[in-house]
């Protein structure tokens, strides 16, 4: 929903009336993750829910829903295609009526987001429960709204925390009083996280080229260099923040997780080796540096000589992104994108013409 939001809060804002479709889940090759959303109002469509498989008749079903439903489309991919589902596949959509009537708390969701602070909306989407019921969670134990029951709300409360301190979005199952075991009710999660970060060092046009290909994919994008005539917002405007400072300095004082990618574009010994030393002891999910590979040898002594453990270089994706022959800064910067895209993945990097089996994976390496 994330992608839809500005749209569907100017609808909302000003009192209209819309309907919104969301993934919910998927199995087999459904080409949209669940969260993906769609919102109707008259003839305006905004957001996608299946790549456009379904997106006739969940447009259909949208427009004319006047209370919450749980919608499957396809069933296998030998008959998918009798409800456009021409890919294969099973998606489950929730499709609900919204307005500031029947979801007072979206503005208090768009603000959350706006302002990159956690939050997620726990909704009701079958079982003996009322469909399309909801509550909205932070993780600073702040909720509104309710699904019902005390009992239950308490439970939602604590497993969506934990789904937001990972930012996972699914489905989970409790019993009618809020119990863990049982699976009478099915409860869709959806978490708001803020956007992954990427922190691109080294302010050359490489660097334009990562941080434009960043921002595309949903990265926060920052853009470090300790030298203050090539470091400017006008050379980078497609980054968040340009800083000017050295590299392995500025990284010391940063939030790295898990889901944080590194890109060293410096290949400059003074620059990239003190700022690799920090960058590969930390949790980031990612860890890049460019070079030619003679340039990776030396740097990988130098980092060694710097007492860094092989377990801790083995992390580093040097020379970086993957083998797609690039030769300029947009095709540089797409073979890291690439190479990110597997990682996160775990698609094998070949032509899916030569490949057999599914096209869509499960997550394989969710942080970036």
């Amino acid at each position: 929903m994330r992608d839809v939001l500005p749209e569907i809060m100017k609808w909302w804002r000003s009192g209209l009336r819309f309907g919104l479709a969301t993934v919910v889940g998927t199995w087999s090759s459904a080409p949209r993750q669940p969260g993906a959303a769609m919102a109707v109002r008259g003839d305006e469509v905004v957001g996608s829910v299946s790549g456009g498989c379904v997106e006739g008749a969940v447009f259909e079903l949208a427009a004319e829903t006047d209370k919450p439903v749980l919608q499957r489309y396809g069933v296998s991919d030998d008959d998918a295609f009798s409800v456009g589902l021409t890919c294969g596949g099973i998606i489950d959509i929730l499709v609900e009526p919204v307005s500031i009537e029947t979801f007072p708390e979206l503005g208090e969701i768009a603000a959350s987001v706006e302002a990159h602070e956690p939050v997620a909306v726990a909704t009701i989407i079958s079982g003996p429960g009322q469909i399309g019921a909801r509550r909205i969670i932070w993780p600073d134990g702040r909720a509104t709204g309710s699904l019902g029951l005390e009992r239950l709300d308490d439970a939602v409360d604590d497993d969506v925390r934990g789904m937001l301190a990972q930012g996972l979005t699914g489905i989970r199952h409790y019993g009618e009083q809020g119990e863990r075991r049982l699976d009478d009710l099915a409860v869709f999660v959806h978490s708001f996280t803020p956007p992954p970060r990427m922190l691109v060092f080294g302010a050359i046009d490489f660097a334009a080229a990562v941080a434009r290909v960043g921002k595309f994919l949903g990265y926060h994008v920052t853009v470090c260099d300790a030298r203050p005539v090539f470091a400017t917002a006008k050379r980078f405007p497609d980054a968040d923040e340009v800083v000017v400072k050295w590299p392995h300095d500025y990284l010391s004082t940063v939030q790295v997780d898990e889901r944080t990618v590194i890109c060293v574009l410096t290949h400059d010994p003074k620059f990239d080796v003190p700022l690799l030393e920090v960058a590969l002891r930390t949790d980031a999910g990612y860890v890049g540096a460019m070079g030619s590979r003679r340039t990776h040898d030396d740097r990988v002594a130098r980092l060694r000589e710097c007492g860094l453990s092989e377990e801790e270089l083995a992390r580093l994706r040097s020379p970086i992104g993957l083998d797609l022959g690039a030769r300029t800064p947009e095709e540089t910067a797409v073979s890291i994108a690439a190479e990110l895209i597997q990682l996160r993945w775990g698609g094998s990097g070949r032509p899916l013409s030569v490949t057999e089996g599914r096209i869509h994976h499960e997550s394989h390496h969710g942080a970036i």
